[in-house]
């Protein structure tokens, strides 16, 4: 239905269908009012690369002459924003199809597959040329200029103030492109406001390819460098481009740059920083890649492009693939993003594995700052568990006291004959260096990995083994490992007998009781008396003493076991008076060695519970001694 009065200005009707329409755009599908600057922007954007087409094909049109850009004036005083492109324009017939129909859009699908499940209109692709009508979230009344690109063709106005009805006359002096007026309602009056739209703009639309000018300053000043070949990008770009969308004033330590058209397209640059904030204390970090369509901002701070644990990556995913909401802010295919990141994944890890071979220096900077993100994806990431173990490093006894190795490199070094990978937690170098645990494997000469991070232990608990190699914490019972120690003829020649050792463990048992599930001879000590080591295999000494120190109830107290030096003076004597010794003083006296031994074993594992008691016991002792 239309009308047309004296001076040639027509009244026409929105569709029923753009009705609906309206009123879900105002009121239903944006979450934020400011996104109709990204809308509005993306079509002037389009409108321009239109005009580029046509102008390849061209040797003459309107207004040849006037440059490629987008152009925002806004007037507080007046509460306007005006958004002008030099694109391809439209004729009154045009701006009728576009603005007042939904004949090319597509729209009339959504609306009735909208009706059949309302619940999922948020779950909609967003291919249905319906972002102008995002400005009536802002405007009492929306203008729009238009003349096309065509050399005969008229301008024309269309206004409407969303309610129904639009008019449509013809206008004169109008220049190639389109204009929209939208006064702004009085709770949308912020608009009205230079700076906000220019941040707005760098937020949204920073990388649109044409120019964007507020109040005639041009605001898109930096190249998506993401849309170029690698090869054309020099190292001073990713710098310069780093530093704009991590907001940051350093460098970067490494960065990825990939264009990929199958399993699903996508252009990106990912990069490293140098720096971890998590580990300053600042907090979990947010994460640092965002999505782009086309260029255009769709969601900052993506959480769907990769997994947690890689949240310190910043970066940029631009991929035309992705369908989306129809308010472009949310993905509607989870399959396909579940693919994306599972690409992205797949080839970042990739990268780090490549560059920790190439540069192991660099990789040990990246170390430093990053250990705890590799290994929460460890914890986290089964699929890439492989490529994530071949980043782990650690200090070992075959590294100098600074340095650090890798399981590859450690698996590359085994012994003959071995077939377990061996670590051993401890505070410090030094700490894990004079523990008792590491005796039978300094003898044979076998490599173990220090661990110093409380996190390491549970992480090779976890992964339990690596390319088919056992990973083996070295205070475990029951060790059996290749070759024999360094001088074990002549520890054999010192040695209890086994009737002596059968004798003195089962008294030992008798007097500790419950504080151990049994006493035996070591197999691994070589130095040291005796040894406590744990019988439950995913239970170490080594986690259990963390657990403890976090203030964490355990439900249970592991199982323990007291290995005993039977070639050790100490205990060769222990021996030696429990056969001679008679019921009295001497029995008490060697039941509190025995208590001391075993104190001294938790100590060494760091589990002792009630040191009073040991140094009572202590001074007791030394009583009896100095007594004798």
């Amino acid at each position: 239905m239309s009308a047309t009065d004296t001076q040639g200005k027509q009244t026409l009707e929105f569709q029923a269908e753009v009705k609906k329409l309206l009123d879900i755009v105002i009121h239903s599908i944006y979450t934020d009012k400011e996104v109709f600057v990204r809308e509005l922007v993306s079509n002037a954007s389009d409108a321009l690369e239109k005009m580029r087409h046509e102008a390849l094909t061209l040797d003459d049109w309107f207004d040849k002459h006037v440059p490629l850009e987008i152009s925002i004036d806004v007037n507080k005083d007046a509460k306007t924003i005006t958004i002008t492109d030099t694109g391809i324009g439209m004729t009154g017939e045009e701006m009728v199809a576009n603005l007042g129909t939904i004949a090319h859009s597509g729209t009339k699908e959504f609306l009735q597959r909208l009706g059949e499940a309302k619940a999922q209109e948020s779950q909609l692709i967003g291919q249905f040329g319906v972002g102008f009508y995002s400005a009536f979230m802002v405007a009492k009344t929306v203008t729009v200029q238009s003349r096309s690109w065509r050399q005969d063709a008229q301008g024309g106005e269309w206004v409407s103030d969303g309610s129904g009805t639009y008019t449509i006359t013809h206008a004169d002096g109008i220049r190639r492109g389109t204009r929209i007026i939208i006064e702004l309602k009085d709770d949308a009056a912020e608009f009205a406001d230079a700076d906000r739209i220019r941040s707005i703009i760098e937020r949204y639309s920073n990388f649109v390819p044409f120019p964007i000018l507020v109040d005639m300053e041009k605001v898109n000043t930096v190249q998506a460098l993401w849309t170029r070949s690698k090869s054309q990008v020099k190292d001073e770009e990713y710098k310069e481009f780093y530093k704009f969308i991590a907001n940051s004033d350093d460098e970067p330590l490494y960065h990825l740059h990939l264009s990929a058209d199958a399993p699903i397209q996508l252009n990106s640059v990912l990069f490293c920083p140098r720096d971890n904030f998590e580990r300053m204390g600042f907090g979990h970090t947010d994460p640092g890649v965002n999505l782009y369509c086309r260029k255009v901002l769709i969601t900052q701070h993506c959480k769907d492009i990769l997994p947690d644990y890689l949240r310190f990556v910043k970066g940029v995913v631009d991929s035309e693939d992705i369908p989306l909401s129809i308010s472009r802010e949310t993905m509607q295919d989870s399959l396909l993003m579940g693919k994306l990141k599972k690409f992205l994944t797949k080839r970042f890890l990739g990268y780090l594995l490549d560059e920790s071979k190439k540069d192991a220096a660099k990789y040990g900077e990246f170390w430093k700052s990053f250990a705890m993100f590799i290994k929460e994806g460890c914890h986290t990431d089964f699929e890439n568990r492989e490529t994530l173990a071949k980043l782990l490093r650690f200090s070992s006894s075959k590294t100098e006291a600074d340095g650090v190795t890798g399981l590859e490199e450690y698996a590359g070094r085994m012994k003959e004959g071995q077939t377990a990978i061996y670590y051993m937690s401890g505070p410090s170098r030094d700490a894990v260096e004079s523990s008792p645990y590491l005796e039978a494997f300094r003898s044979r000469d076998i490599e173990v990995l220090y661990l110093h991070d409380p996190v390491d232990d549970f992480v090779l608990t976890n992964m339990q083994e690596f390319d088919g190699k056992k990973l083996i914490s070295a205070d475990l019972a029951d060790l059996e490992l290749p070759g024999e120690p360094a001088k074990a003829e002549e520890k054999e020649e010192k040695r209890l007998s086994t009737e002596e050792v059968t004798s003195l463990t089962d008294w030992m048992k008798e007097v500790l009781g419950d504080r151990v599930s049994k006493v035996e001879e070591s197999k691994r000590l070589v130095d040291s008396p005796a040894v406590l080591v744990s019988s439950l295999g995913m239970m170490t000494t080594t986690m259990e003493r963390y657990i403890k120190a976090s203030g964490k109830e355990m439900g249970f107290t592991p199982p323990k076991v007291l290995e005993i030096n039977s070639s050790h003076p100490l205990i060769r004597k222990l021996a030696e008076l429990h056969r001679t010794s008679k019921v009295g003083a001497d029995e008490a006296m060697l039941r509190d060695c025995v208590e001391q031994i075993a104190d001294n074993a938790f100590i060494a594992a760091g589990l002792l519970a009630d040191p009073k008691k040991l140094v009572d016991r202590m001074y007791k002792i030394m009583e009896q001694a100095l007594g004798r």
